[in-house]
């Protein structure tokens, strides 16, 4: 019997140690991450002070106008291990002209935990003092220096290992005064390790399944499910919403290359109710494990509207949901929501990406969001990258909100099983009265997961054995020599990816015993070559 198969590609070089954190501003950074907050930014300024310690051509450009806040930041793809290096460096310039209060001539760096809600709560913070009008080089050593903790019941910095936000403000918070500062050259002296256990992050970048909306009229019902029945009969969906979901095409349809789903104010009786609002709530015919989701898509207006673009596990038992008949076996939350972005019309250009689990769900801790300019009149690009490790979401490239729960467990992380997607809009009680109609527009939405290859294409890592196979509880992979660090994945016979490992000897053992019965591929990976193996599991 011939077995077909495709096995996945990874493109991320696998051998590297660790990421540097630096940035020059010069395109030669690794840190491509920068936001602000109540703050201007140009991460590529003309220089324009090019004297003494720097000549450079480029530099960061920091506008504090005001904002009671103000400040900048990056986030890391991992964590920052503090007990080794500790020190971050950066130069400096500012312009005495550009201060409009006496506030103290100051820099702040901040190191945070990006995954909490409210960030600060557990920061750590050094403030150095800085002379105007020179460009100094300013450091921050979590060690030896003098530090702030928000909550002193936190451990010393030395001593934590969950920090992936890097913060900077000058001249304080907490006032309006305006400083303009030029920044440079920032470096970290250590390197943070790749983002998941086994140095690696998968690159998604085979289109696997999309919708760009192109048509005029009714939606694709190859693709979309309407979810029109009340999860429960004779009242209120979830959240206190107060909208029928309907079926029609007045709600849910496709013009001008965009999917517009239109939350109206009129009366509709569905179920023996009558309510005096109607909307769509759309549920994916296609399901997946692990991918990038990208979707364009511009917000509603109003007070009172609560639009989302969501993820809930396949297996949900949800009354009136497309995949409850066939795959429903777990209630919410223990299925898993993602919210890959929430907004509310009362916070209009506020939006917000949050996790519900057993861990926390109704009023869950697992969230983070930002201000965007003009969430309800521009396209903005909301994206999702889940992999086995933890899930990045971001707004048109800048990350806000990363769930890496440390010790993974059915709790926190039923995310390891198929998940389809929502789109709807929803009607909160707090609807202006004088509301009559306004819609999501959606230009598309595409799924993205690993490469395939055929496995001809693969070389092979000469004399390896492993036995015994076909393997009950523990495979032994041997080596004839010793090839230095191999990288191994299993993959199910359907390409999706089951387990992976790192060993450095000739010899190394691995768990089966709770892999199901049948047919799976390792694939084995050195510096230089790679070699891929059937498994046949009793």
């Amino acid at each position: 019997m011939k077995y077909l198969f495709t096995i996945l590609f990874l493109s991320i070089t696998l051998f590297s140690n660790g990421q540097t954190v630096e940035d020059d501003f010069e395109g030669n950074g690794t840190i491509s991450t920068w936001a602000t907050d109540e703050s201007a930014m140009n991460t590529s300024f003309a220089n324009p002070y090019k004297e003494s310690i720097n000549t450079s051509n480029t530099v960061l450009e920091y506008k504090d106008d005001g904002g009671q806040y103000a400040n900048i930041f990056f986030d890391t793809s991992n964590t920052f291990d503090l007990s080794a290096y500790q020190t971050f460096t950066l130069k400096i310039y500012v312009p005495s002209a550009s201060l409009t209060q006496n506030e103290n001539n100051q820099i702040s760096l901040k190191l945070q935990d990006n995954t909490l809600g409210e960030k600060w709560t557990t920061q750590t913070e050094i403030i150095k003092p800085i002379i105007l009008d020179q460009w100094q080089t300013i450091a921050f050593d979590f060690k030896n220096d003098t530090f702030l903790k928000y909550n002193e019941n936190s451990a010393d910095p030395i001593n934590r290992k969950d920090f992936n936000r890097v913060l900077i403000q000058i001249n304080g918070e907490d006032n309006n005064a305006k400083v303009t500062a030029y920044i440079d050259d920032f470096l970290y002296d250590g390197t943070i390790t790749d983002s998941n256990n086994n140095g690696e992050d998968p690159v998604f970048d085979n289109l696997v399944w999309s919708d760009e909306f192109n048509g005029t009229g009714p939606i694709d019902n190859s693709k979309w499910f309407q979810q029109t029945r009340p999860i429960i009969n004779g009242q209120s969906w979830a959240n206190g919403e107060i909208q029928h979901y309907t079926d029609s095409n007045t709600n849910s349809f496709m013009v001008n290359g965009s999917l517009k789903i239109v939350a109206k104010k009129e009366t509709y009786n569905s179920y023996g109710v009558t309510k005096q609002y109607t909307s769509a709530r759309l549920n994916s015919k296609f399901a997946f494990t692990y991918g990038k989701i990208e979707i364009r898509a511009k917000m509603p207006f109003g007070v009172g509207t609560f639009p989302a673009l969501w993820m809930l596990g396949q297996n949900i038992t949800e009354t009136g949901g497309y995949w409850a008949a066939t795959h429903g076996t777990t209630g919410w939350p223990d299925c898993g929501e993602i919210d890959i972005i929430e907004h509310w019309g009362n916070n209009q250009d506020f939006v917000q990406s949050a996790m519900h689990n057993r861990s926390s769900f109704g009023g869950t801790v697992n969230k983070g969001g930002r201000k965007i300019n003009n969430a309800s009149t521009e396209f903005h690009i909301y994206t999702l990258d889940w992999n086995s490790n933890k899930m990045t979401f971001s707004v048109d490239g800048i990350v806000h909100y990363v769930y890496n729960p440390e010790d993974k467990n059915i709790q926190n992380w039923p995310y390891n099983a198929p998940q389809y997607l929502l789109f709807n809009v929803a009607i909160l009680p707090n609807i202006a009265s004088n509301f009559t109609e306004s819609a999501m527009e959606i230009d598309y939405v595409r799924v993205y997961q690993e490469s395939v290859a055929s496995v001809s294409d693969i070389n092979n890592l000469l004399d390896i054995k492993l036995f015994p196979n076909p393997v009950n509880d523990k495979l032994n992979i041997q080596f004839s020599s010793d090839l230095g660090k191999i990288k191994g994945t299993i993959y199910s016979l359907t390409g999706q990816k089951i387990q992976t490992f790192v060993q450095n000897s000739s010899k190394k053992t691995i768990e089966t015993s709770k892999l199901s019965k049948g047919i799976y591929f390792l694939k084995l990976e050195s510096e230089k070559e790679t070699s891929t193996h059937k498994i046949v599991k009793k």
